[in-house]
Order: C-alpha cells, then sequence, then structure tokens
C-alpha cells in the first residue's frame, strides 16, 4: 500500500536503492564508456549509496539512543542522506547523484514538505526532484545531454505532471527517467558506437526505482537489457566527449591521466575561484555541496596542481587520485579503500639524498621534503633519504624556510608533505616561490607526521613524478591519524567539557576521547579506530613517554585485534605525548 514521505520512508528507500545497485552494479560497471571508460560507475554509485544509506541507520541511532527516546524527523533524515552521500561520494556520477540528493532534502527539510495529517508529500517531492535538477546543473562545469542529468531532468518532468499522491509522483519519475534512459544512446556518440546507455543515468533510474518501490510498495517495472543496441560494449580504454567537453576518443592519451576527488572546507567565495582554476587545468568538473563543505572531482594530468588548488582555496582532505592507465597505482578496493600495501616501512632513498638529509654535490632528479614534529622524526626522515624541517613549539616554519629546504634537497623535482593541516597554505606558497626558480613541486596535504611518514614509504624515484605523487597521496589518504594531549585548562569538546591535565584523544584532528591516564586513553582511541579496520598501526613517541607505554600498546593491540601489526617510532616530539597512524 502507498506510504507517506516521512523518515521511515527514506530509510526504506536507501535500503531498496542499495540493494538494487548492489545487483545491477556489474552490469552498470560493463557499459561504463562514458566520460571514462574505466568500468566503475555502478561501483561508485554503490559507495555513494552506502554512504548515503549509512548515515540515515547513524540518524536513527542517534534518536533511539537519546534521553528520551525519540524518532528522526523528515528533515533530519534527508540532511543526514545528504550529508553521507557527499561526504562518501565517489566519481563522476557519484559526485553528480550526490548533489541530487542535496537538492531533494533542500525541499524536504525545509518544513513545508513534512509529514503530517493529511500530507503524503507529493507536492515537496515534485519541488524537491525539480530542485535537485537545478542544483547538479550548477555543479557540473560544462553539462553535456545524453547523461545522468538529462534523465534526472525528464524524471522531474514527469513528476510535475503527475498527479496523485507521492506514491504516483514516484513512479512518474521514474518511469520518465526510463523512458530518457533508452533515448541517451542515440544522444552520444561514444554510447551510440558502443550500443549501450548511459552508466551513471542507469544508476539514477536505479536509485527511483527504490524510491517508487518505497513509497508504493509495489517493485517498479524493470529496465531493458543493458546493451540495448548491441551485445558488445567499447574497448577498455576509450573515452567518450566528458562533461567539460573534453575530445577523448581512444586510449588514455585522449583524455586527462588522472581523475583527482577530494573534500574540501571551504567557504563560497574560495570555491568560486576554485571552480575556475580548475576548469582550466581538466575536464569533467563537478563541484557539488555547501555550507563550507564540498566534494570536488575533476579530470586532470597534474593530479599536484589539483590537489594544490584546493589547499589555496581551503582545506582538502579524503584525497583520491586515479591514474587511468592504472598500471603504476594501485586501484581502489571493492569497498572504495586505496589498497597501497605495507606504508610505514621506510626504503632506503640514500641514491637520492645524502645521510644526513645534506645537499648534495650534483642535482637530483626528485626529493622529498617533510616538515616533522621531533628530532626523532626528521633523523628518521633523513635515514630514509628526505630533507627534514623540524619544527618548533608555537614557532611553525614559514615559506621561506620551506624554500631554502627545497633548495637544499637540490632536485629538479621535489614532493613537499607539511604534515599539519595548518602548514597547508604555507606550503603552498612555497612551492609557488620555487616553481618560479624552476623547481617542480607537488604538496601532498598530510595532516599528520604518521601520514608523511606512509607517503614516504612508498616514494620510488624510479618512476615518473604524477605517478610518484599519486601513491604518495593515496598512501597518506588510507592513514588515519590521532594524537594524545594534555589539556591545559577547562573547555568544551567534542567529547564534552575536559578540565586542566585530563588527557584528550583527538582522532583525524576532533576530540574523541576524553580520560585520566595516558595509556588507557590511548588504549580506546586504538579501539575506536581499529573497530573501523586498520592493517598496520604506528606509534611515534613523545619526548619523555617511557617505553612502558609502547609495550602495554603493543600488546593491547596483539591480544584484541588480530592480525593487526604494529610498528614503533621514538619520534621525540615536544608537543604530542603520542602520535597514532593506522592504515
Amino acid at each position: 500500500m502507498p506510504h507517506t514521505l516521512d523518515a521511515d520512508a527514506v530509510r526504506n528507500w536507501c535500503g531498496l536503492a542499495l540493494d538494487a545497485l548492489g545487483r545491477a552494479r556489474a552490469d552498470i560497471d560493463a557499459i561504463n564508456v562514458y566520460p571514462v571508460a574505466d568500468g566503475d560507475t555502478g561501483t561508485n554509485l554503490y559507495l555513494t549509496v552506502e554512504s548515503a544509506a549509512r548515515a540515515v541507520d547513524a540518524a536513527f541511532e542517534g534518536h533511539a539512543t537519546s534521553a528520551p527516546a525519540s524518532r528522526p524527523t523528515l528533515a533530519d533524515v534527508v540532511r543526514a542522506m545528504a550529508h553521507g552521500a557527499l561526504i562518501g561520494a565517489r566519481g563522476n556520477s557519484g559526485t553528480i547523484l550526490a548533489q541530487l540528493l542535496r537538492g531533494m532534502a533542500d525541499v524536504l527539510a525545509d518544513g513545508t514538505a513534512a509529514e503530517g495529517p493529511g500530507t503524503d508529500g507529493a507536492d515537496g517531492l515534485r519541488r524537491a526532484l525539480r530542485r535537485a535538477v537545478d542544483l547538479a546543473y550548477l555543479a557540473v562545469a560544462h553539462p553535456v545531454e545524453g547523461t545522468v542529468l538529462t534523465v534526472a531532468v525528464a524524471a522531474a518532468e514527469n513528476a510535475e505532471r503527475a498527479t496523485g499522491d507521492a506514491a504516483a509522483v514516484a513512479r512518474a519519475a521514474y518511469e520518465g527517467a526510463r523512458a530518457a534512459l533508452q533515448d541517451t544512446t542515440g544522444q552520444l556518440d561514444v554510447l551510440a558506437r558502443a550500443g549501450v546507455v548511459d552508466a551513471g543515468g542507469y544508476g539514477l533510474v536505479t536509485v527511483l526505482g527504490g524510491l517508487a518501490q518505497a513509497l508504493s510498495g509495489e517493485t517498479p517495472a524493470a529496465l531493458a537489457p543493458v546493451r540495448p543496441g548491441r551485445d558488445t560494449v567499447a574497448p577498455a580504454g576509450s573515452h567518450g566527449q566528458d562533461l567539460a567537453g573534453c575530445s577523448a576518443d581512444g586510449a588514455p592519451d585522449g583524455g586527462p591521466a588522472f581523475e583527482v576527488i577530494y573534500l574540501l572546507e571551504a567557504d563560497d567565495a574560495a570555491v568560486t575561484a576554485l571552480r575556475e582554476r580548475l576548469d582550466a587545468l581538466g575536464d569533467s568538473l563537478v563541484v557539488v555541496g555547501g555550507d563550507g563543505l564540498w566534494n570536488v572531482h575533476v579530470h586532470v594530468d597534474d593530479a599536484g596542481a589539483a590537489v594544490e588548488a584546493g589547499i589555496q582555496a581551503g582545506r582538502p582532505y579524503r584525497v583520491r587520485i586515479t591514474h587511468f592507465g592504472g598500471a603504476a597505482v594501485r586501484k581502489a578496493g571493492a569497498d572504495g579503500t586505496d589498497r597501497p600495501g605495507p606504508a610505514i616501512v621506510l626504503p632506503d632513498q640514500s641514491g637520492v639524498q645524502g645521510p644526513t638529509g645534506g645537499p648534495r654535490a650534483e642535482r637530483a632528479t626528485r626529493a622529498v621534503v617533510a616538515v616533522v614534529p621531533g628530532d626523532g622524526l626528521a633523523a628518521l626522515c633523513a635515514e630514509a633519504g628526505a630533507t627534514a624541517v623540524a619544527t618548533r613549539p608555537g614557532e611553525p616554519p614559514a615559506s621561506g624556510e620551506l624554500v631554502d629546504a627545497v633548495r637544499r634537497a637540490r632536485a629538479r623535482e621535489v614532493v613537499l608533505l607539511p604534515n599539519d593541516t595548518g602548514l597547508h597554505h604555507t606550503a603552498a606558497a612555497a612551492a609557488a616561490q620555487a616553481r618560479a626558480e624552476g623547481v617542480r613541486v607537488a604538496v601532498i596535504p598530510t595532516r599528520s607526521a604518521v601520514q608523511g611518514i606512509a607517503a614516504l614509504a612508498v616514494h620510488e624515484p624510479g618512476r615518473s613524478f604524477d605517478e610518484d605523487v599519486v601513491a604518495m597521496t593515496s598512501a597518506a589518504g588510507a592513514t588515519r591519524y590521532a594524537e594524545l594531549a594534555v589539556a591545559e585548562r577547562q573547555s568544551w569538546t567534542m567529547a564534552g567539557v575536559c578540565q586542566a591535565g585530563d588527557v584528550l584523544g583527538m582522532i583525524d584532528g576532533d576530540v574523541a576521547v576524553i580520560g585520566s591516564e595516558l595509556a588507557a586513553t590511548a588504549e580506546t582511541v586504538l579501539d575506536r579506530m581499529l573497530a573501523a579496520g586498520g592493517e598496520m598501526v604506528t606509534l611515534v613517541l613523545g619526548a619523555g613517554l617511557p617505553d612502558e607505554i609502547a609495550e602495554r600498546l603493543e600488546r593491547h593491540v596483539r591480544e584484541g585485534h588480530f592480525a593487526v601489526d604494529t610498528v614503533v617510532y621514538r619520534g621525540g616530539q615536544p608537543t604530542a605525548p603520542l602520535i597514532i597512524g593506522i592504515e
């Protein structure tokens, strides 16, 4: 029977859409020839919706555990859905889907579409679908018809013409999208040559089918076969004209070499400038989000420049770079996580840099410059062949110091690891100065020393510069970090009120645990981080921290988390007693 458009319906929608995408994922991947024939559109859409579904489940669980227990509203759930999709969006189509869901949430959360007596949400759903289309077109730098956008327009237009309850509107949206999907084959030459429909559009129809089923209680009419023209697809590596209008007939030569995606904290004005810069760097540009949080997607040849543009705009994180050639860079696994392999075992790079990190008589091809907070870490980086810039408490290095370090490295190409969020802008300024002096520099936006260690561990001067930057960025991005600190005063934190002398466990920059004893607090932090999975734990001991604490934490990991390895470094940092990395 028909269901009102309420919080429960949205949760059911997410579950049904995720199940349907799970069944269709391989088929969608198989017809993925546009904008890049990399065979992952179905997987990207699945992971995007999975992130949305998890956020919706968390919204319900959060209300269930509140005192007194309550149920989330429609506004709570659609905002959670949109946020989950935004932070988990993968690929071109996943990013656009996240923006479509955000547009729907804008309307459904404004109060006029909320559930209540005599209200089933039909009018709100019509307006939500229209708002979704409007936002999606604004997010894509150069929209092209015959794509997921065309399918979304058809869904909105058919919904606006529909009469009846919300279930009828959802069914109309699905039918409009389904018909438009069949037409995409004739709207783009690359689709016509392959005899397929648009993969992103197919995924959107699948998601809308979940909505129709959640509201009507009936399984929607099945989609036509995924290969409507003939039972063949374009050869892997062939590209079509993509959303930014690039010509891509043939192998990776026909388009940019890298896909760059990251989350970005920035204001609207900075994002406007970022769009212009990225549009000049590459194509397939899609920037979605708002309210200070954005998901940036672009195809470029210079991956480092795309990341640096984000650094200049705000704070990029969760950086994911995929090399379309795929030969030298490890591709993300089926669950969306990068697979860089064991990353905390530092290689010997003495062929690039002297054993002390000092200048060489001859100019090297490539070097790494790393900012580190302690003498022990500086020695560790130097041993691995990097030029280390040691920081002092309360005295972050200026851009001039980083430029001097780049000069000391005496290399034609330099990878710069700031290892601190607060140094990203400084590193970007130093990189610009070094480029003016003829050095090719890429800044990897590492936020902690353990991310820098992970990046340095996969550094290989023998491969191309771009491939090396991609591998190092992937290794850093696959490493979560935490720090233990002692509170200096009473303060409000994300984990509650702390008192002077309390031990603070900060995970990815936010206070997550407040404790009274360092080792016990560190154990809690480790358990929380490892609950999400992990293969390697890195412990960096601060100045004066007893070895007994490291031994206790090693034993805790060994006994509580099977098959997780632990490595310990004596970092000597004066500020944080303990830095933790989990890969």
